[in-house]
């Protein structure tokens, strides 16, 4: 199946789900896929495949970690993570899927083999040519504010990494200013203003506190008049302001997402796609009246 067919998002009228597929060895999550198994791709397909059937809108597959102090991955090795997975999921599903992916290679062969979103992490500020992917295959790009900082990242046992130290000016202010820029360079490049998302990068580069009141002041995010995107899901703020590891954080995702919601933005990035489905459907149905 094409999913380049299914993006016909109608914002505003409900929140969509995008569901994670993480085609890694180790996610922060905890629910990395790529081992020794040879099964890990059929694996990853089947994920995604239950994920549309418990209501996902998106799929998103990444091969690279983006938890705190992660090693970064060549670019060979990512393409193998990645593209066997996207190819097999664009037979299987009707949903659009999305490149979890800063590499322009990555990107551009991703949508060859079946992808039509290319959701970057940095924002365009690793490799601009991101954009020009994006532009000549009229792809959705997602645009992401990103100050991760090796040195200021923290480990604690079983709780996980977060970052301590970090600086702004006024949080909301800072990113906004950010992302507008990403936004200008993605423009330029050619790709259309209806075609670009932004989300704010709950957890990259921002201290437990700072990821609190980013949630709180979400709705700042909308003066930009680009649908909004946020990935609260499992995120190490969670567990460490209710001191629990990342598989029993499921009771705080669903909290941060139903204040997402309220808070006005468009697409939820989830691991739990069943029960954040639920939230969401719950949520919408208070707040979208």
């Amino acid at each position: 199946m094409n999913s380049s067919n299914k993006m016909r998002f109608e914002w505003g009228s409900r929140t969509f789900i995008m569901g994670i597929i993480n085609a890694t060895p180790d996610s922060f999550s905890g629910d990395g896929l790529v081992d020794e198994d040879k099964d890990w791709v059929s694996k990853a397909v089947a994920q995604g495949i239950q994920q549309e059937k418990d209501g996902a809108d998106i799929l998103d597959v990444g091969g690279e970690s983006t938890r705190p102090s992660s090693i970064p991955v060549a670019l060979d090795e990512e393409l193998r993570r990645v593209i066997p997975v996207i190819d097999g999921l664009s037979k299987q599903v009707s949903i659009p899927i999305s490149i979890d992916t800063y590499k322009a290679e990555v990107a551009r062969q991703a949508i060859r083999a079946g992808a039509s979103i290319i959701n970057d992490v940095w924002g365009l500020q690793m490799e601009p040519e991101i954009a020009d992917v994006a532009a000549e295959h009229k792809a959705l790009l997602i645009l992401m504010h990103n100050h991760n900082e090796p040195k200021n990242a923290k480990q604690s046992g079983a709780l996980g990494g977060r970052y301590v130290g970090m600086e702004y000016g006024n949080l909301m202010e800072d990113i906004k200013r950010e992302l507008k820029k990403s936004v200008e360079k993605a423009l330029k490049a050619g790709v259309a203003r209806k075609n670009i998302i932004v989300d704010p990068g709950i957890g990259f580069g921002k201290t437990v506190e700072q990821n609190l009141e980013l949630i709180y002041r979400l709705r700042e995010l909308k003066e930009l008049g680009i649908p909004v995107l946020v990935g609260p899901s499992r995120k190490s703020f969670l567990g460490y302001t209710l001191n629990l590891p990342p598989e029993k954080r499921l009771e705080a995702t669903a909290a941060a997402v139903a204040i997402c919601i309220e808070r006005g933005v468009d697409i939820v990035r989830v691991h739990d796609v069943k029960e954040m489905h639920r939230v969401a459907k719950m949520a919408d149905a208070i707040t979208r009246r």
